[in-house]
């Protein structure tokens, strides 16, 4: 009977939260459970959710609702930092059977077994916070041609504005050994692309009980991982431009394996706004790394977060920001308008910013991140480049990403699937902003 129980996840939020979903997900399968996809019928529905803005509440409240549209007797699980951080207001809400935690969530199987079980087993299992300082690994595999690897969770920053270390915990990493032997399974299932992922990655090296040294670091992570078999790159996520030594720099320089592509969070190009939100660094540091970073690598991808509407942030605060970004040699932005989170330093902040003024500013550094990033791609015209190609067939195009990140597309073959290419890009397509590119090598694939 147990095989006929149908489970279906959904996943809001970071990449984090995908290599959590997915491992947990495998988890119900080796239990029996028939995994489906969200938009069917199934008895049982998983939301692993985020909460760092107010908008993946409301989209946590909308699935919910969907899902009971779908399968009325479906029983619907609740996991994940939004879970953590408000484990009664997600219970009351209509039709939530379970909330798990930051530890309870990867003992999902077992709860699921109690629930189907018995009907009535507590709703809310969650721990607290300080509870949470053992390092759970996590992969992600079979939904894209790149897996998401868990080296690191939590965080030791006492950023004003952000819950995640109410969410998650003390900074914890996995250990050496434990991540070789997970990028190996991945490698093992044919993925191409490994993108190391963590609340704080460049933490690594923080031990399973709070501040209990590893013997490594993120550097020594980064070289271990350069020797993995089988795997065609690796990208490393969003890591903070403090944690971004000199080292991790030169080697991404010199590796055949690591791709030209970092993630640096910046939130402002302001020191004084810097300095509210208690973060590590200042402008003038972050200017050091992108230089650094250009320096010895011209061809590398840069991508920001970048947080607008922040308390206090005045138009002069905000337009030395604005002018901070077009002068900096970056690509991209990810541009988030300032959301009050409870129990945060932030939200008791006066000199509150209107939600009308965010959304402006916000418009503003969206359209100078598509500016920046048409700029980074006229720049790889003509260039040459190797393409990991996805699965989706759309509009006629296969699409996929080079090593430094430009987005390509080509005339749609199966045989590109999954399959690192050399191509030649030549121009950008006006109507999606996607590269044009020559395939200069069609691989041919052997059906075994």
């Amino acid at each position: 009977m147990l095989k006929e129980k149908r489970v279906a996840f959904h996943t809001l939020g970071c990449k984090l939260n995908f290599s959590e979903t997915s491992t947990i997900a495998r988890q119900c399968e080796k239990e029996g459970f028939n995994r489906v996809d969200f938009q069917e019928e199934a008895e049982i529905y998983v939301l692993n959710t985020c909460s760092v803005t107010d908008n993946a509440d409301k989209e946590c409240r909308r699935l919910i609702k969907k899902a009971k549209e779908r399968s009325p007797e479906a029983y619907i699980a609740i996991i994940g930092c939004y879970a953590q951080l408000q484990p009664e207001e997600i219970a009351a809400l209509d039709g939530v059977d379970l909330v798990l935690g930051a530890t309870e969530k990867f003992k999902l199987p077992t709860y699921i077994h109690s629930l189907l079980q018995d009907e009535s087993v507590e709703t809310v299992h969650s721990c607290e916070i300080e509870e949470a300082d053992h390092f759970e690994g996590a992969y992600s595999i079979g939904d894209r041609t790149r897996a998401f690897l868990k080296v690191q969770d939590g965080c030791d920053y006492k950023c004003t504005y952000c819950t995640i270390p109410q969410a998650r915990g003390i900074s914890r990493s996995d250990r050496l050994e434990n991540v070789l032997k997970n990028a190996k399974e991945i490698s093992d299932k044919g993925v191409k692309e490994i993108v190391l992922t963590g609340v704080n990655i460049g933490d690594y090296g923080k031990g399973e009980l709070g501040n209990k040294k590893h013997e490594h670091t993120f550097l020594n992570l980064v070289e271990a991982l350069d020797q993995v078999e089988g795997i065609s790159r690796m990208r490393i996520s969003s890591i903070e431009p403090n944690l971004l030594k000199n080292e991790t720099i030169d080697f991404v320089s010199q590796s055949d394996l690591f791709v030209p592509h970092f993630h640096i969070p910046l939130q402002s190009g302001s020191n004084k706004l810097l300095g509210l939100m208690r973060r590590r660094y200042k402008r003038e540091l972050y200017v050091e790394r992108v230089e650094r970073i250009k320096a010895k690598i011209p061809n590398c991808c840069i991508g920001v977060d970048v947080i607008v509407g922040f308390p206090g942030e005045t138009d002069e605060l905000f337009m030395e920001t604005y002018h901070f970004l077009n002068e900096l040699d970056v690509s991209y932005f990810h541009v988030f308008s300032y959301s009050e989170r409870a129990n945060t330093v932030a939200a008791e902040m006066e000199e509150v910013v209107p939600k009308n003024v965010r959304s402006k500013r916000s418009k503003m550094l969206r359209v100078l991140s598509a500016k920046k990033k048409r700029k980074f791609y006229e720049e790889n015209i003509g260039k040459k480049g190797k393409v990991l190609f996805e699965f989706e067939n759309k509009n006629g195009f296969i699409q996929g990403f080079t090593e430094n990140y430009v987005k390509v597309k080509v005339p749609y073959d199966p045989s590109l699937k999954n399959q690192t290419v050399d191509v030649e890009m030549t121009e950008i397509d006006n109507e999606d902003g996607l590269m044009m590119a020559k395939l200069l090598f069609v691989p041919q694939i052997i059906n075994e």
